[in-house]
């Protein structure tokens, strides 16, 4: 029986060898890290930099937009407040068709406000304030008051575009809205203000952008980034040399997403190393079987040329027991010829013949040559006049390991001799056109670990059931019969296989007795 051994055992676990697990995954890690790993074309972390300060940036155009119209709007408010201002250091005047300022004081007030002209609306009078001597047609007029939010942006950036040598008309209440002023001004100041603030809105953006995209990198890159390339890097170092147990990731035991990936990488890993591992002895296997077996042969064949000579004697025992000996024979003999089969590709496809199957039953419990005081009974419980289409040397084989397993639980008990030692092989047609065959026994049952890998080639081999390889060379026959076999839940002691074979009603000799035959196609193995 092959034997399994898992990664990170007894030899390379270091809690099993007292070794300071902490330092044991730092010493991992670091010779995972110096593992010469293949330098990307494009590195995740450089990308990562530039998405997020691209992302900051449009979040930062998303922003500038409505503030530069609002800067414009303040801009304009600010300039119609220092009319008023001027204004009311007037109050109390007699307005006539001059205006209130003097023309020394009026030619400063424009001066300072960039205007051609300033007027005053209150108590429902207008009052001009100051004028310039030529005034420019009047392009746009701006209503400070009526404008909303999207009037705003819309203003702002057709100022910022397309303005800069228009004449502007803007007016608007000031204070508690009892006054309204008026300036008359051209574009160019309030486009040349936008343009200062949008270019120091750009280069605070950019400065934003850059220092938050590198604490989103510095973050990321080790939460993140180094972790991916610590599993990269051990993902390659595996690939490298998947039979050095070391290259096995450890898991940092973080509890997050990457922890996750990390824990199963580790487990992929191991468990690829031993599928790798049990390959290696199944292919040291059959060579070794190979070997055997070209000895095996020339023994067997020496072996058929003693037991014709036997058969010629005219004992009435060796008369009675050469037969079965020669029919074993050659069926050692026939085992040899395809023994490597099995590794090789499958079983071949059944040659199907009529095949009696209570005298083949028969047959097998003769050569199992039980000795009386083992206390073991056969019974054939199989109709004398049941007939299948199989492959005899096939189905020989299939239901031989099943007795034989089924004798070995059973030699294997040391009860006493009250207890019933029993196997039992039955047939009956079944409610849906098929036949249904039983193998069972009165012994232990089968332990857990054989219940796990049932039918699995040398797995869960245990000697009291008897479920190594013989099973798994049961399954195969019976799937390429186009059959299941599956193991019977019992809540006594004792096991029971039951094989299920379609059924195919032909006529023999006039008759329409029950003919039972596989089909081509393969059905699936029952757990």
């Amino acid at each position: 029986m092959l034997t399994a051994y898992k990664v990170g055992g007894e030899g390379t676990n270091p809690r099993q060898r007292g070794v300071d697990v902490s330092e044991a995954v730092k010493d991992r890690n670091a010779q995972q890290a110096a593992v010469k790993r293949p330098f990307p074309a494009r590195r995740l972390s450089t990308s990562l930099l530039w998405v997020t300060m691209l992302s900051v940036m449009t979040a930062e155009v998303l922003i500038f937009v409505p503030s530069v119209a609002n800067f414009r709007h303040e801009w304009l408010r600010r300039k119609i407040e220092t009319a008023a201002v001027a204004g009311f250091a007037t109050e109390g005047r007699m307005p006539d068709q001059s205006p209130l300022l003097a023309p020394e004081q009026g030619a400063g007030l424009l001066r300072s406000l960039d205007a051609e002209l300033v007027a005053l609306q209150m108590d429902g009078a207008s009052h001009l304030l100051a004028r310039a001597e030529m005034l420019n047609p009047i392009e746009q007029q701006i209503d400070l008051a009526g404008q909303g939010p999207v009037g705003m942006i819309v203003d702002a950036f057709d100022s910022l575009l397309f303005g800069g040598d228009r004449t502007i008309r803007v007016y608007g209440p000031v204070g508690d809205g009892t006054v309204t002023a008026e300036v008359v001004m051209s574009e160019a100041g309030v486009r040349g203000a936008m343009l200062v603030y949008a270019r120091n809105i750009f280069f605070l953006s950019l400065g934003i952008s850059f220092f938050t995209a590198l604490l989103v990198f510095l973050a990321i890159n080790q939460l993140l980034i180094r972790p991916i390339r610590r599993m990269t890097g051990a993902m390659i170092a595996f690939g490298e040399n998947p039979d050095d147990p070391e290259r096995v990731i450890v898991p940092s035991g973080r509890g997050d997403e990457i922890g996750l990936a990390e824990a199963e990488l580790a487990q992929m890993q191991s468990s690829i190393a031993t599928m790798l591992r049990e390959q290696r002895h199944l292919a040291d296997l059959g060579l070794a079987v190979s070997k055997i077996n070209h000895d095996l042969r020339n023994i067997l064949s020496s072996a058929q040329l003693i037991s014709d000579r036997l058969s010629g004697l005219q004992d009435p025992q060796v008369q009675r027991f050469a037969p079965m000996l020669i029919r074993s024979l050659d069926r050692a003999v026939g085992y040899t010829r395809s023994v490597l089969s099995y590794g090789q590709a499958v079983e071949r496809a059944p040659l199907r013949r009529r095949v009696a199957l209570h005298r083949l039953v028969e047959e097998i419990f003769a050569e199992m040559a039980v000795p009386p005081e083992s206390g073991i009974e056969l019974i054939d419980d199989v109709p004398e006049d049941l007939e299948i289409a199989v492959d005899p040397d096939q189905f020989y084989r299939a239901l031989a390991n099943l007795v034989r397993n089924a004798v070995q639980a059973l030699d294997s008990e040391d009860e006493a001799g009250a207890v019933v030692r029993r196997v039992l092989i039955s047939a009956e047609p079944e409610s849906d056109a098929g036949l249904l065959i039983g193998v069972e026994d009165t012994g232990p049952g089968l332990p857990e670990q054989a219940r796990r890998n049932l039918f699995l080639a040398f797995r869960g081999s245990v000697r009291s059931g008897g479920t190594g390889l013989g099973l798994a060379i049961v399954a195969e026959i019976v799937q390429a019969h186009g059959g299941t076999i599956r193991l019977v839940e019992r809540q006594s002691a004792g096991t029971r296989f039951e094989i299920h074979l379609p059924r195919c009603v032909e006529e023999q000799n006039g008759s329409t007795a029950p003919q039972f035959a596989g089909t081509s196609e393969s059905a699936e193995l029952a757990d």
